[in-house]
Order: C-alpha cells, then sequence, then structure tokens
C-alpha cells in the first residue's frame, strides 16, 4: 500500500536583502494564511520605506538638468537608502513587539537633514516627513503619533514651502494657484492620514496574531487532554497489578531465609501477576480495550476543530460492533494526526458507513502539500493492523487536489 514521504523544503536564493527583509522562496510554497497575511502586512507597513522615493527621483532627473549642484542631489540618495533601511528595521521591530527608539530618532532626523538640504516640493522630498511619521507611528502610543503627524506635516511645510502661490518659486513647480491648492491640501491629507492607516494595519495583525495563538493554545490544550486520558486509562490498567506485584516481591524477600516454600509461592504469585499485565499493556496498545467510538470521534473533531480545520462527522444509525469501533478509532486517530501534520487543511470530512457486510470509514480533506499527496508513514502500521481483521486501507489524493483516507473492514472479520 503507498505510504507518503515527507515533502523535501524548497530550496532558497542567497539574502541579498538586510537581514530584516524577508528572504525571498526559490518557489512558491504553500502558506497558511496567517503567514499570506503576515507577508502582505510586513510590505503595506513598510510604505515608509518607498514613499520617499516617489517622487523624489523624478525630481533628481529635473534637477540635473536645471545645474543643481550634484553633491547636494548625492547626498539626497545617500540618506534617502539610509532612511528606507531604518524604516523597514522599525516596521520589523513593531510586527516584533519589540522597541526601536534609536531606529524612530536616526530616521526622524535623517528626514530633516533631506528637508533641510534638498530644494525640492512637497511631493518630492517632502514626503520623507510623511514617510517618518507612518514608520514612528507604529512604535509610538496615541498621543505621541498625533504630535509626530503633526509636527512631520509641520515640518514639511514650513521647510518646503514654495512661497506665495503667485512667487516664481511656486509657479516654477505649478501652474496656477487651483493646482498650488490642491498640491498643498493633499500633501496635507495624505501626511495625516498614512500615519493612521499604517496603525489600524498593524493592530489588525494583532488581531489576527492573537487569534491564531489562541486556536494554537486551544489545539495544545486539547492535545493535552488526549495525554491525560490515555494517562488515566494506563494507570487504571496497570497500575493494581504492578503495585502488588512490588508488594508481594517484598514479602517474598523477607520470606527468603526463613520459609523458602512460601516464598517461592509469592514469587509465582509474582510471576502470573506480571504475565497478566504483560498481557493488560499489550491488549492496550493494539487497541482491543472497549474503546467508545462516539466519543472517540468528537475527541478527534474538536483537535481539528482546535486546528483551525472545520470538521464534519457522519456516522450510521446501526451499532457498529465493539472490536470493529476499536479499530475504526484506531483509523480516525491515523488520520487525523495526518490531517495535522502532513496538510494545511482547512477543512475534513469523517463519515463511517456500513455496507455489503462491511464497515467503510472515510477521512477527506484538503489543503494536500506532500509531493505526491500521500499520507504519513503511519499508514503503513495501520494497513498491518486493518490487514489483520481481513481489511483493506487506501490512501491518497483524488483528482479534485483532496486527500482521501479509505478503510475497509468486514464486519465478520472484526468479530
Amino acid at each position: 500500500m503507498p505510504t507518503n514521504t515527507d515533502r523535501k523544503g524548497a530550496g532558497r536564493i542567497r539574502r541579498l536583502v538586510p537581514p530584516s527583509v524577508p528572504r525571498l522562496p526559490l518557489r512558491r510554497r504553500n502558506r497558511s494564511q496567517v503567514e499570506r497575511l503576515r507577508r502582505l502586512t510586513f510590505w503595506m507597513l513598510s510604505i515608509g520605506a518607498f514613499l520617499p522615493w516617489v517622487g523624489s527621483l523624478g525630481w533628481l532627473s529635473r534637477a540635473t538638468a536645471m545645474d543643481r549642484p550634484v553633491p547636494v542631489m548625492v547626498l539626497g540618495v545617500v540618506v534617502l537608502v539610509l532612511f528606507s533601511l531604518l524604516q523597514v528595521r522599525m516596521v520589523r521591530a513593531a510586527m516584533d513587539g519589540t522597541p526601536a527608539n534609536r531606529e524612530v530618532v536616526a530616521s526622524g532626523a535623517i528626514a530633516l537633514v533631506v528637508l533641510a538640504t534638498q530644494d525640492g516640493h512637497l511631493w518630492s522630498w517632502g514626503m520623507a516627513a510623511t514617510a517618518w511619521a507612518t514608520g514612528a507611528a507604529l512604535l509610538l502610543s496615541r498621543p505621541g503619533t498625533l504630535l509626530a503627524t503633526f509636527g512631520a506635516t509641520a515640518a514639511g511645510l514650513y521647510l518646503l514651502w514654495p512661497g506665495a502661490p503667485d512667487s516664481p518659486e511656486a509657479l516654477a513647480i505649478y501652474t496656477d494657484q487651483e493646482e498650488f491648492g490642491a498640491a498643498v491640501g493633499g500633501y496635507i491629507g495624505v501626511s495625516l492620514a498614512l500615519p493612521w492607516a499604517n496603525r489600524f494595519q498593524l493592530w489588525f495583525w494583532e488581531v489576527v496574531r492573537a487569534a491564531e495563538a489562541g486556536k494554537e493554545a486551544k489545539a495544545r490544550l486539547a492535545v493535552t487532554e488526549e495525554r491525560l486520558r490515555f494517562a488515566r486509562d494506563l494507570h487504571d490498567l496497570v497500575g493494581h497489578s504492578l503495585s502488588a506485584i512490588a508488594v508481594k516481591s517484598e514479602v517474598a524477600v523477607k520470606l527468603a531465609g526463613a520459609d523458602a516454600e512460601r516464598a517461592a509461592a509469592e514469587m509465582d504469585e509474582v510471576r502470573g501477576l506480571a504475565r497478566e499485565a504483560l498481557k493488560e499493556i499489550r491488549t492496550a496498545v493494539r487497541g482491543y480495550r472497549t474503546v467508545d467510538l462516539g466519543a472517540e470521534l468528537r475527541s478527534m473533531a474538536a483537535v481539528l476543530e482546535a486546528g483551525g480545520i472545520r470538521c464534519v462527522l457522519r456516522t450510521p444509525p446501526e451499532e457498529i460492533p465493539e472490536e470493529l469501533a476499536t479499530l475504526l478509532a484506531w483509523v480516525v486517530r491515523e488520520g487525523t494526526t495526518n490531517v495535522l501534520r502532513h496538510s494545511a487543511a482547512t477543512r475534513c470530512r469523517i463519515s463511517i458507513a456500513l455496507q455489503a457486510g462491511a464497515a467503510v470509514l472515510e477521512m477527506v480533506n484538503d489543503g494536500v502539500t506532500g509531493v505526491d499527496g500521500r499520507g504519513g508513514t503511519g499508514l503503513t502500521g495501520l494497513a498491518e493492523r486493518v490487514a489483520a481483521s481481513g481489511g483493506s486501507v487506501t490512501a491518497g489524493a483524488d483528482r479534485s487536489g483532496e486527500f482521501r483516507l479509505r478503510a475497509t473492514v468486514p464486519l465478520e472479520g472484526a468479530r
């Protein structure tokens, strides 16, 4: 029966960007929705790293034709590169929840240098002030964001104000007073809105991250409860036998010198208890203890739901034989493990039907991530277990891209 192998990780290109920027995969990998949202949020929040370049490059090309001082223009480009790197570090710190006070101060100082040294207009070099406010807003409190927003806007207007609407400086940039007013008004609106838009985007990401952390905590709790249940069952199963073995062994040691016959009898009972305990452990491991299949299905469904996978259960109205129910419970456990470990599933359907003298269990899930869409290696042992009862197990991805685990067990073979 085919089994799956773990998918090997795709290769990555070498780092050619600063450590604060996520590495780009060589080929597209299957990512969860949260991971895709995290990456999207990072690039949306990084608008401050690219905003100053929008109009500055065009202004530099015009300034070259107007014989502006080359050293001043080179200085502008260099400080913009440093500014962008600091902005990226600020975004990374905000998403990780760590402070970046030095980056905020340093990028603010660079923005002031740009505004003071570059002879441009509001929509070119003036965007450096707006960009700084968008990054600082991610790390400051609400009052701090308010001060940073108004301060950056005022600094941009004060240092790059082109004069009166009919002045030579303004006429060199704007064709009429209406265009002048639209440019200034638009600059003020963008400068006041972008920092708060960034804060809203960061807040939305934190809400999603908190929800995802809650899901993970719920999944861990479900697994812990399952472990505790198994521990209680194991203790109830062999705890008494092991305690009796310990007591009778102590009695045999004390009687070994005084009454050899009684000591031998005690050790014979110890041997019987050990055999019985071993038999009970083997029975538990092989799954031949009585299992409430309904409770097991509900437990596995809860584990899947806790992992963010919508689960649908379909069970037959007829009563399933006890030993068959135990075997099917093992199939469901292994299938649930495969869904959680070897897929990026968002939905799963578990159905059991009694037909033609056999019980048929199917588990179908989306989010297949294996190279060939097969299950984990644990399916090999599961197939052997089911084959011992005259049944069969098949697993693999169908044409629709869903993974299907199907176990068929004859009713007679399970009795």
